[in-house]
């Protein structure tokens, strides 16, 4: 079977990447639509004391007007109050007390040493204060019903027979002992304090009160309660154009919505609201490809980081179908500005902001008050976007959080006083969401150490960690080549001034130059920077083997930096640092000294690629530029000055920048950075 020609080959890489990248699209969308709602979208917004700015609304069916929350806690209050607590009378209680009193007395009755003659007349009385404690009925009083310590009426039940009482006209324990102590004084011939004693031991309670049969009867006339009032006829007016949206008018817009929502949960066709849907997400996400392809091909082509983007978009609206289908109190408790936040770092700023209104637009048809919504989130986001701009300290994460939620507060106060027109009638306490939505919004910090790891990405914060000196790499560096690390600290200040004025990665660049030569560490006194005693290897060697060993620095660099597990996007600086060049010292001092010889010029080249980028680039020059200068004898303007121009022209010539992205512009200001920098450093002074 023939092989398939690159080109061939590349084509069909191009074309199943593409397939993998729609896949990911439709997988996407199809997830986003099944979590969101399936349910018509009304399609008006109101809110108390605005006017109503749209043309007559008018009803297009039969609805009731339903009651405020105010009214219908009125109702349950009046309604509760007509329901009476019920006891449950144990008729068995009497005879059982009755017969136990009798059995003390006969056990205690010798031992008292009382008069057997008035036996009898004990007995009796003791039955009849029983008899009659019973009758009437004992019962604890309820507290919840017992309001200021006054009587309450109750129904009893006995024998399936149901009597309205009140506690007046009912015994308490305390209350039946007080009658037992009055009746049995009106004989003083008994012992009363004996007498007393056996019958309150007799009276307990009869009267149990019933809490599942009372619940019922309460939950009964709670739930029969009618939750309207009032009805609007088809074709009547519901609010007319320029009117205040009163309490009266709000309830009829509330009941409306209500009546559109079951109407159409009811009757409307979920297939074409589902339809809606995937047309609606799936044009948001074709506008985000869109803008990938036009400005960001980098990312487009790479389906790795497509499916990252994808993912936070998709977990953010995932989570807010969850909150919608929990009914959750308030939609701001979400973090939505996590999502511009990750991305930013990961990133950069025009995705972020893109990606956050995308976000915006579609949560903005499922969430209550969609302008205002939209409006809290697409400030808060771009601030959010904004104050990380350029992070460069841990600490900014603490501050941007800060804005954020003084972004919401500054929000929320114009809101509510367009809302209310007054100070007093904002309600703080509706600010809590959005305090604790920014406290969730820190969790992007371990999210983007997370997805730094799964999706292989190198972000600011990594770059930081790897620019601290401190660094185990570096710091073998500056112990083994310190001549080495000390250029490399100038290169890299040189690199990351030319790369903010023209625009790039500060952070990278200068990751880039702190590690680009650590292959030297291998033989670094191989390297002229690493010779302080006088004494040159590359004396004793043939100028072949000096440049495979000067060359070698990048391969060796390259497999350090991987064994310590640097990311690629930082190994790329070691290995375009030198692009293809030649090693072109020992190059000449070959042909000069053996002109008679053949020799293949790639063993004195370095094996590339070119930079391809503008950080690569900058690099490049910069780190020639500095090692250049520390040959020259007197640096003065004019040396210096010529000899970055020199070097400049000679990576032109090379055709070194061919794949950066550096302009004409871009070079001329990199110049006139690295000529500052470099007299700055001789200590030059300028003639004015």
């Amino acid at each position: 079977m023939a092989k398939l020609s690159s080109s061939r080959q590349k084509a069909l890489l191009r074309k199943y990447a593409l397939n993998v990248k729609f896949f990911m699209m439709l997988v996407c969308v199809t997830i986003i639509v099944y979590a969101l709602p399936k349910q018509a979208k009304f399609g008006y917004e109101f809110e108390k004391s605005r006017i109503w700015n749209q043309k007559d609304l008018i009803s297009p069916y039969n609805f009731a007007i339903l009651k405020t929350n105010a009214e219908i806690e009125a109702d349950q209050k009046a309604a509760l109050a007509t329901v009476t607590p019920i006891y449950q009378k144990d008729d068995e209680m009497s005879l059982q007390q009755q017969e136990g009193f009798k059995s003390d007395l006969e056990v205690k009755w010798h031992s008292a040493g009382l008069n057997e003659k008035l036996k009898n007349t004990y007995l009796q009385t003791g039955y009849n204060i029983l008899k009659a404690a019973y009758d009437k009925g004992i019962l604890k009083l309820n507290p919840r019903y017992q309001i200021a310590g006054k009587n309450y009426p109750v129904t009893i039940l006995s024998a399936n027979v149901a009597l309205d009482k009140n506690t007046s006209d009912l015994f308490t324990r305390e209350r039946a002992i007080a009658y037992s102590d009055f009746e049995i004084g009106k004989m003083p011939a008994l012992d009363k304090p004996f007498l007393l004693n056996l019958v309150q031991d007799r009276l307990q309670i009869n009267l149990t009160f019933d809490a599942k049969l009372t619940a019922r009867l309460e939950k009964e006339v709670t739930e029969n309660l009618s939750i309207t009032r009032g009805m609007v006829q088809k074709g009547d007016v519901i609010i007319g154009k320029g009117s205040v949206i009163n309490d009266e008018a709000y309830q009829k817009l509330a009941s409306y919505k209500k009546a559109f929502e079951d109407n159409a949960r009811t009757n409307g066709n979920r297939s074409l609201v589902l339809l809606g849907q995937f047309l609606l997400v799936g044009i948001t996400i074709t506008l985000l490809m869109v803008f990938l392809y036009l400005f960001r091909r980098d990312i487009y082509d790479d389906n790795r980081l497509v499916s990252l983007i994808l993912l936070v978009i998709t977990t953010m609206l995932a989570m807010l179908s969850l909150a919608i289908k929990l009914e959750l109190p308030n939609f701001y408790y979400i973090p939505y500005c996590i999502v511009p936040i990750i991305i930013r770092i990961l990133f950069d700023t025009r995705l972020a902001l893109n990606i956050h209104l995308l976000v915006v637009m579609i949560a903005g048809f499922f969430v209550p008050n969609s302008f205002e919504f939209a409006f809290y989130e697409i400030t808060a986001g771009m601030v959010s976007i904004y104050s990380i701009k350029n992070l460069i300290r841990r600490e900014q994460f603490l501050i941007s959080a800060l804005i954020i939620t003084f972004t919401y507060f500054v929000s929320f106060l114009g809101i509510s006083l367009i809302r209310e027109g007054t100070f007093t009638t904002i309600d703080w306490v509706d600010f809590i969401p959005f305090a604790v939505s920014v406290l969730l919004t820190l969790l992007a910090y371990p999210l983007i150490y997370l997805f730094e790891k799964v999706f292989a990405i190198t972000s600011d914060i990594t770059l930081i960690e790897l620019t601290n000196t401190n660094a185990q790499l570096l710091r073998d560096m500056a112990f083994s080549a310190p001549g080495t690390f000390q250029h490399s600290l100038q290169v890299a200040n040189l690199a990351e001034n030319a790369i903010f004025a023209i625009g790039g990665n500060a952070l990278l660049v200068r990751a880039g130059a702190l590690y680009h030569d650590i292959g030297k560490m291998e033989n670094p006194l191989f390297f002229i920077e690493n010779q302080s005693s006088g004494f040159n290897p590359h004396d004793k060697l043939p100028y072949e083997e000096s440049a495979q060993i000067i060359i070698r620095h990048v391969s060796k660099g390259i497999e350090m930096a991987r064994k310590a597990n640097l990311p690629e996007i930082v190994i790329d600086f070691i290995r375009t640092h030198h692009g293809n060049t030649r090693v072109d010292y020992f190059y000449q001092s070959f042909l000069k000294n053996f002109p008679e010889k053949f020799i293949n010029e790639n063993i004195f080249r370095y094996p590339g690629p070119i930079p391809f980028s503008k950080e690569a680039g900058v690099l490049m020059l910069a780190d020639s530029v500095e090692a250049a200068s520390r040959s020259l004898k007197e640096p003065d303007e004019e040396s210096i000055s010529i000899l970055v121009d020199r070097i400049v022209k000679y990576k032109l010539d090379q055709n070194q920048l061919n794949d950066s992205n550096i302009t004409l512009k871009d070079l001329e200001t990199i110049k006139q950075i690295f000529k500052r920098m470099l007299m700055s450093i001789y200590h030059v002074r300028i003639d004015y």
